[in-house]
């Protein structure tokens, strides 16, 4: 993703204009009429559409596992005035105002439909293009996937949703009213139906980071099992065809992590970044680690996370109920979670070591907190720049999508091999049976803080019920959080639009019970 500025001037907000002498644009500036010549500028436009992947990770660890029973979020009172967004999120009390966070890369929201404006324009002008069929192939299989992905988020998080499918070049196609859950659903099948032939089966890795074939079915399984009129044997035949791909699982859990086997064997899709100084580093680990003044015992490098807002640490902090729910031996928790243990003032950890989870026993007079330290990998130079990609789609999520989507087929014993495999690489017994709960309960170690916990329970119908019960949980422990909290009802399984779109948008309707 190089030339990301520029990209992004290229990308977004390109228009046409009349060739007077007022209007004409200076020769030292590029318009959307002289650019778009040959297959390097569409795809450095279509890049500029795969960055749009970043914002959706980076809500993700607040809309999806904060949301979900992985994590919560340390109470710091200093942040109280510029996080109550995020909060709001993690205690199911956001509404349309809250879920637009100010300190974010643009909400959730507007940031999807950036990156599918983006790839309509990309679409648009290739159809009007002279480039070769292979290239025509190559860019709209990229960008009818990356449209794919970008709807699926939306109809996951805020319901149906207004189907933008053209570059925008007027006002009456900029301002749509919402179309249906289903409508939504068929547009990324289609979407997906027409991307998967021209896309490439990865044969050799590292991958390249673009769209692939098995990228595109595991969306489109993802798709055919969330939709409101499931397609489960539909589903199955997209999971057994990544089976018979190239990937397979690497020998070491914590390896598939691991910025030098970025794009591996394992690894399906993932949100690319860079470490550098051009604005395409990722900085997770910066927020998860508790809020602390020596950051240097966790990461090796001095920086500051004692401060206001989602830049400040303590957030999406593993939940002690989390911590307990892996089985003995599980090689998977001490891979993902870690205790910083020190002194507590001011609500701020002065760190004095680093813990396995596994057996942990609180020191006397210490204060501890929990961490997620799968994207952990010093030694860093800069603070917030670290070199990790994001995971979106791995193997091993394929083999436990189809597990769950046998068992969903009443098809149990065939779905006990796909489980066990997986569970065998962290280092737990076989299973004698595959059923609804320990398969998503396989899931929810094996994908723990991708973003994947919040929509898999939703999926298997089981988030009304998990989510209160750790709302129960929650209130004990905290006393700060309101009686209001963690009303989880039916209507908070989806988001509400944000406000800035209903005003900006008079077609829209918001969602029920926002």
């Amino acid at each position: 993703m190089k030339k990301l500025s520029y990209i992004l001037l290229m990308t977004l907000g390109m228009v046409s204009c009349k060739k007077d002498t007022l209007n004409l644009v200076p020769q030292t500036s590029l318009s959307s009429s002289s650019f778009f010549k040959n297959a390097a500028e569409f795809n450095q436009a279509l890049t500029g559409a795969y960055t749009n992947l970043r914002g959706v990770a980076f809500m993700g660890i607040y809309m999806d596992e904060m949301r979900s029973d992985n994590a919560f979020f340390t109470i710091y009172s200093a942040d109280r005035g510029t996080s109550t967004s995020a909060e709001a999120m993690a205690e199911f009390i956001d509404n349309n105002i809250s879920s637009q966070e100010p300190n974010t890369p643009g909400n959730r929201y507007g940031n999807d439909y950036s990156g599918i404006s983006s790839v309509n324009i990309v679409l648009s002008r290739l159809a009007k293009s002279n480039l070769g069929q292979a290239d025509k192939d190559q860019i709209s299989g990229e960008a009818l996937f990356l449209r794919a992905f970008y709807y699926y988020d939306l109809v996951q998080h805020y319901g149906g949703v207004p189907l933008q499918l053209e570059e925008v070049t007027n006002i009456d196609g900029a301002f749509l009213p919402r179309n249906s859950v289903d409508d939504v659903y068929n547009q990324i099948v289609k979407d997906l139906t027409a991307a998967i032939p021209l896309l490439p089966v990865v044969k050799t890795f590292p991958q390249s980071g673009r769209a692939t074939q098995g990228a595109a079915k595991m969306l489109l399984a993802y798709t055919y099992m969330s939709k409101p009129t499931k397609e489960y044997g539909k589903a199955e035949t997209a999971l057994l065809d990544i089976t018979k791909m190239n990937y397979t699982l690497l020998p070491d859990y914590a390896s598939v992590f691991d910025p030098t086997k970025k794009n591996n064997q394992e690894s399906i899709f993932e949100v690319q970044y860079k470490i550098g100084n051009d604005g395409q580093q990722s900085d997770f680990i910066w927020r998860f680690i508790p809020k602390t003044t020596n950051s240097e015992v966790i990461l090796g490098l001095r920086g500051t996370n004692a401060r206001g807002g989602l830049t400040s640490g303590g957030w999406n902090v593993p939940t002690q109920e989390m911590v307990d729910s892996y089985e003995q031996g599980d090689l998977r928790l001490p891979a993902s979670i870690a205790v910083a243990e020190g002194t507590v003032a001011n609500e701020v950890l002065t760190t004095t070591a680093v813990k396995s989870p596994v057996g942990y026993k609180p020191t006397p007079g210490l204060g501890y907190y929990y961490f997620i330290k799968k994207y952990l990998h010093p030694p860093y130079q800069v603070e917030y720049n670290t070199d990790d990609n994001w995971p979106v789609f791995r193997y091993s999520g394929a083999l436990l999508l189809l597990a769950e989507c046998l068992v969903d087929e009443g098809k149990n014993g065939d779905a006990l091999q796909y489980l066990n495999r997986v569970r065998k690489r962290a280092g737990l017994p076989d299973l004698a049976q595959a059923t609804k709960q320990n398969v998503s309960d396989e899931m929810r170690h094996e994908l723990a803080f991708e973003n994947h916990r919040w929509t898999d329970l939703i999926r298997n119908n089981m988030a009304i019920d998990v989510l209160n019960a750790k709302g129960v949980t929650m209130k004990k422990l905290y006393g700060f959080l309101l009686p209001s909290t963690f009303n989880v009802t039916q209507n908070r399984l989806i988001y509400a639009i944000p406000f800035r779109e209903l005003q900006i948008n008079n077609k829209l309707t918001q969602n029920p019970g926002y």
